[in-house]
């Protein structure tokens, strides 16, 4: 049986060392801010998450590049060569060209190297959401599963990560198209907070609002205890646009509603920070359905 590889691109947000622990390979997406071209690397070595999110708190606007064709085969075609497989799990493509890229690009390397396999799954995930079906994925991985068997998981298990969020200022969901400038005014104004998720499409969908931070925080819980199988013996990961307090605030409500233990926390990356904005915060889990 030959040896695989898991790709992956920086949009899954998870930790440098997790990626390193998991031997991910993981290609960043890229931000343009100022004069300047920054890579979305994992450590923040280019563009460090405070200083992305400071930046965009003083006005500064970005504008963001998904990973060209030409990117996955160059990074491809050196563990094609070693003779290893590849699995590459991409960031929604309802929101990135980037899953676009890589089947593009796996077609050309199943042209050059036919005895070897390059699948490539369409998350239909972000953030720490696509991290969360990494993760499960590497942990199939590590218990002896094949790429086929790895690669059917992914695609069986893909639409069972849910995804809920919240965020802080609701002008950058404007900017975006999420929302009206006019339901922007009258939020900001009324302190209401949207609860959104991402649906079996991948698309960012607005589903409630809540009065005031506190109260969308604990929404986020709430829509977890009407899905989440087993929520207590299941890893969940949280995301944050630089308000690591909040997402600690979930997830101590989230240990004391379900007990639940492996619970993981990081930055919401610069690439979907740029239009989630600071103060997002966003929940993770195996659910019954999206």
């Amino acid at each position: 049986m030959r040896e695989f590889v898991i790709m992956t691109d920086s949009c899954c947000d998870m930790t440098a060392k997790m990626a390193a622990d998991l031997e991910l390979e993981v290609l960043p997406l890229s931000l343009h801010m100022g004069a300047q071209e920054y890579r979305n690397l994992l450590d923040g070595s280019e563009i460090g998450f405070q200083d992305f999110y400071n930046r965009i708190r003083s006005g500064e606007e970005a504008t963001t590049s998904a990973i060209s064709v030409g990117a996955f085969e160059e990074r491809m075609r050196p563990i094609l060569r070693q003779g290893r497989d590849i699995l590459c799990i991409n960031f929604s493509s309802a929101l990135s060209t980037t899953y676009q890229s890589a089947a593009i690009a796996a077609e050309d390397m199943r042209a050059e190297f036919p005895e070897a396999k390059v699948l490539v799954v369409d998350s239909l995930c972000a953030s720490l959401g696509q991290g969360l079906l990494v993760y499960l994925c590497a942990q199939e991985k590590k218990r002896g599963a094949t790429i086929d068997e790895v690669h059917a998981f992914a695609e069986a298990t893909k639409g069972r990560v849910c995804h809920w969020f919240t965020v802080d200022d609701l002008n950058h969901l404007k900017r975006g198209g999420r929302i009206s400038a006019a339901t922007a005014l009258f939020g900001t104004m009324l302190s209401i907070k949207p609860v959104m998720h991402v649906d079996d499409t991948g698309h960012l969908v607005p589903v409630s609002k809540a009065r005031g931070r506190r109260s969308s925080l604990v929404e986020l819980v709430n829509h977890m205890e009407k899905t989440a199988v087993d929520p207590a013996h299941q890893t969940v990961f949280i995301s944050h646009g630089d308000c690591e307090g909040d997402a600690l605030f979930v997830a101590d409500e989230i240990k004391k509603r379900f007990g639940t233990e492996q619970i993981y926390l990081n930055f919401v990356g610069p690439v979907i920070g740029n239009h989630s904005g600071p103060g997002t915060v966003a929940l993770f889990f195996l659910g019954s359905q999206r």
